[in-house]
């Protein structure tokens, strides 16, 4: 096996984005002259890789921009592609739609997979010339407000901290701890509202232009075809969020009445929403090290391919896990496509959430993984991300298994945490989904008319939890920190979908472990090449878009009282 590049030390070269645009504008030339479908074939086949090497530059910068938003240069290169790659795009369809016209393209299409098409199709519905500079604004936007976030310093018990370490005392043993947290967090957004009204104003506002310029009914319809949806549109997921406020959102509101009883509380405050033990969430037994020692031994248990595809991750030093003042503050898996390597940034801070990151986001790891190991064709990827989330939150639930390894003498604590943690998200992720389809559908609306819907909305999907007295959040601004809505405008319902398919695996995974997880595998070597609802199927669990299915999937899974 040939030693992994070290992803720091891997080259980056800023693409000549002219060049670029240049070559796909030829190439789309070409399409139009080709004369057989194998021409038309070799000529797609170019074409990818010079969006990989693309692909690889721009996510080089981006990486080394997130470990730190100061870093002047990355930032100006980071700039330089916010401000270029809309008009790549542009050109890019060019070559679509030169491609979707030949007449060979059904003999083309016998070179890979049919759905390439489908693909093709939906980038001609969200990409032109005519929102090009649109586009540019919007990346521009996105990164000021991921700066200002990453850069947003919070002083809590003397100390001066970013918004990822801050939030661990979200879930303190101790209320007033918590409750003085998420004061400390509430005041210091307080100081930097009218920025965050005005930024995300701006980027609706710019979304819904260009929705108009494409000629669709929204931006949320636009959002949805941006995540690379073909199989199911907002018909399907406004009745999925209808369906989890109806019957999902009833039996976690009990199930908080009963948390909430066992915490000695009357109620549950934004600042109680993620504590589930009187004695506190369980933590990591180990620090960083021991925490990676015992994903290796997992990942090594688990299978061949999962123990190798540590070893190269951990070869290439694909990691960067520590907490730091100027690092973006969440959490991503991405590949550096030219060197066949997914990384993997993460903010370490003591809490359950530090498991999390070396079970979910190395689930989408080992996707790309295996991806790049099975030449599946470059524009399905890993499947829309209902299905890449998946790989994700499934892993999650495979690692109940060596929870012991992990948290040490509090594991099965950790699983009932992590099972009732998992059931909470379902109606908040709704939540986020329908306050951003209303905003992008009412694109008019105050800063104030925002805040009053979430708190509406709140109502709706999460009825047990009250932000009353609470600096700034108690004015219906907690979306604010929800850094998708503003960054990945409409992903956030494919966290719901994928959630409940992987509670799907859980159940399968505690009947027969070794066959659920060859699902799995299966699953996750197949996702682009079928839609999401044959995909799971196929994996013999229930389409969560299907009526009742995500109402059975979830009383069965609320039935897991003794969880092991």
């Amino acid at each position: 096996m040939t030693k992994p590049v070290k992803v720091k030390d891997m080259e980056y070269l800023r693409t000549d984005i002219d060049a670029e645009c240049r070559a796909f504008e030829a190439a789309a030339e070409r399409a139009k002259r080709a004369r057989s479908g194998r021409e038309l074939a070799d000529i797609r086949t170019e074409t990818i890789a010079r969006t990989k090497h693309v692909q690889t530059m721009n996510s080089l910068c981006y990486i080394r921009f997130t470990l730190n938003t100061r870093d002047k240069f990355y930032l100006a290169e980071k700039t330089y592609y916010d401000e270029n790659l809309p008009r790549l795009s542009a050109c890019a369809v060019k070559f679509n739609r030169a491609f979707l016209a030949s007449p060979h393209l059904a003999d083309a299409l016998a070179f890979m997979n049919p759905n390439v098409a489908k693909a093709y199709e939906i980038a001609l519905k969200v990409t032109d010339e005519k929102i090009v500079t649109d586009m540019a604004e919007e990346a521009s936007l996105v990164t000021e407000y991921d700066r200002m976030m990453s850069e947003m310093e919070f002083v809590f018990r003397g100390r001066r901290m970013p918004f990822s370490v801050l939030r661990k005392y979200f879930d303190d043993p101790d209320r007033n701890v918590r409750r003085l947290a998420t004061e400390c967090a509430g005041r210091r957004m307080e100081r930097d509202s009218k920025k965050l009204d005005e930024l995300f104003d701006k980027l609706v506002k710019v979304r819904a232009r260009m929705a108009n310029k494409m000629g669709l009914p929204s931006y949320a319809v636009m959002g949805d075809m941006l995540m690379g949806r073909y199989s199911y549109g907002r018909k399907e997921i406004r009745a999925f969020t209808e369906e989890t406020a109806k019957n999902v959102t009833p039996l976690v509101a009990a199930m908080k009445e009963n948390v909430a009883r066992s915490l000695g509380i009357d109620r549950i405050m934004l600042y109680d929403n993620e504590t589930y033990f009187e004695n506190g969430n369980p933590e990591p037994a180990h620090d960083a090290k021991g925490l990676f020692d015992a994903a290796k031994r997992m990942y090594h248990d688990m299978s061949k391919e999962t123990g190798s595809f540590i070893d190269e991750m951990l070869a290439a030093e694909a990691f960067d896990v520590f907490a730091r003042d100027g690092k973006w503050g969440g959490g991503y898996c991405t590949s550096i496509d030219d060197y066949g390597q997914p990384f993997i940034l993460a903010n370490f801070n003591g809490s359950s959430g530090d498991v999390d990151v070396l079970t979910h986001e190395a689930g989408h790891a080992l996707a790309y993984y295996e991806m790049f190991r099975s030449g599946a064709d470059y524009e399905l990827n890993l499947g829309t991300m209902s299905v890449a989330e998946i790989h994700s939150m499934a892993m999650e639930f495979f690692a109940w298994k060596y929870a012991e390894s992990f948290f040490g003498t509090r594991a099965e604590e950790y699983k009932k945490m992590h099972l009732m943690s998992s059931l909470t998200f379902l109606p908040y992720g709704a939540e986020v989904d329908e306050f951003q389809q209303t905003c992008y559908e009412n694109p008019t609306m105050t800063p104030q008319e925002r805040n009053e819907l979430w708190r509406g909305l709140d109502k709706k999907y999460r009825p047990y939890l009250c932000t009353d007295g609470l600096p700034y959040f108690e004015r219906g601004t907690r979306w604010q920190y929800q850094m998708h809505i503003y960054e990945n405008p409409m992903y956030y319902i494919d966290y719901c979908l994928s959630q409940t398919v992987a509670h799907g695996f859980l159940l399968a995974s505690l009947d027969n472990y070794g066959e659920a997880f060859e699902r799995y595998m299966k699953l996750l070597r197949t996702a682009g090449e079928l839609p999401f609802g044959q995909l799971v199927r196929n994996a013999g669990l229930p389409d969560p878009l299907e009526g009742g299915a995500l109402t059975e999937t979830t009383r069965r899974v609320m039935k897991l009282t003794d969880v092991r």
